[in-house]
């Protein structure tokens, strides 16, 4: 047991920190970088929705799921095809993409609930290894290996920004609207209920926690996030193939969130980071670096701060404002400690 303490910045720490954000974000990096970069911070964004789902069905579910390009996939190929084939504005998709990636999750869930540990994750990793092949089958539609080239949005006509401006502030719109609605699913009474579930299923019983309605949404929720991920996607680069959401796109997600903290969403922008650009600065040194840096990473952040970057973070945050007096107390609970990723590791 534990008492939870909440961190109460001052008005001007907090009117500070926002102000840097919001430079950083909405001034230096689409006005300031090289165009090339805007558009891979805007793959930054897309990537750090679907970290953001990983969070909710790992992090706070306790589902390993190792099979998220399959989701990807889903919400990229529901736009370019709606675009391609239909002729569809490439905005009208991404609900279309969420609502089908929802459904599918939602399809999945229940099957998987017959799986734990480390079969579901083998289970999630089939599911990543089938669709390639699938998508190269049916080419009338999906465009089979040669792919579908979706096009780059254009930016309005009345607004002073290039292509590559536009759909980062698109991106980095929806991104921040899901991050809030994430940050909402976690507050109160739900996050109590996922915890207890993912934790210890007896106890979560007798507070009456519905394990499989629960945790069936949540892998629905998660596969929301990435079908609006892929969806973002498919218009950032402009092109879908089958062998692009193979299963490193997978894998590399799931580092992503191992990175910036399974159980921080905070962290889900520095994982996205980490799988956008550290694989790049590597290959630039030397070509057969990419991997190694990733599993060096992964295991480096598993042994020195399991908690992530992001959870580390938070942690360091919470010190700094219990040093200063800027908390206020709440009553006994032992939630606090799982938010920074250290849950687990705690006896029940």
């Amino acid at each position: 047991m534990s008492l939870v303490v909440k961190p109460k910045l001052p008005v001007a720490i907090r009117v500070a920190v926002t102000a840097v954000l919001a430079v950083i974000f909405l001034y230096v990096i689409p006005f300031v970088v090289p165009s090339y970069l805007v558009s891979q911070f805007a793959t930054v964004l897309a990537f750090a929705i679907a970290i953001v789902g990983i969070n909710l069905v790992t992090g706070f579910g306790g589902a390993i799921t190792l099979g998220h390009a399959a989701f990807v996939a889903l919400g990229a190929y529901t736009t370019a095809i709606l675009v391609v084939r239909y002729g569809w504005n490439p905005y009208a998709t991404i609900p279309v993409s969420a609502a089908l990636s929802w459904i599918a999750g939602w399809c999945l869930g229940f099957p998987a609930l017959r799986l734990q540990g480390l079969y579901l994750a083998l289970g999630t990793l089939v599911l990543s290894i089938t669709v390639p092949p699938i998508l190269k089958r049916f080419d009338g539609f999906t465009g089979g290996v040669q792919g579908l080239n979706v096009g780059n949005p254009e930016a309005p006509a009345f607004l002073p920004l290039d292509d590559s401006q536009w759909i980062y502030f698109v991106c980095l719109v929806i991104a921040a609207a899901l991050y809030v609605v994430a940050r909402r699913i976690l507050s109160g009474p739900l996050r109590r209920a996922l915890i207890a579930a993912r934790d210890n299923q007896l106890v979560g019983a007798v507070m009456g926690v519905d394990r499989a309605t629960l945790t069936t949404a949540t892998f629905a929720m998660s596969s929301l996030y990435a079908g609006v991920a892929g969806s973002l996607y498919a218009m950032i680069v402009g092109f879908v193939s089958p062998d692009t959401f193979n299963v490193m796109m997978s894998l590399s997600l799931f580092v992503g969130a191992v990175v910036g903290g399974i159980t921080s969403l905070n962290g889900a922008i520095i994982g996205a980071m980490f799988i956008q650009f550290v694989p790049i600065w590597a290959s630039d040194i030397d070509v057969s670096l990419g991997g190694l840096v990733f599993g060096g990473a992964l295991i480096i952040t598993l042994v020195v701060i399991p908690a992530g970057i992001g959870g580390l973070g938070e942690r360091v945050f919470l010190w700094l404002c219990t040093r200063l007096g800027w908390v206020e107390g709440a009553g006994p609970v032992r939630a606090e400690a799982e938010a920074m990723g250290s849950a687990q590791n705690e006896p029940a």
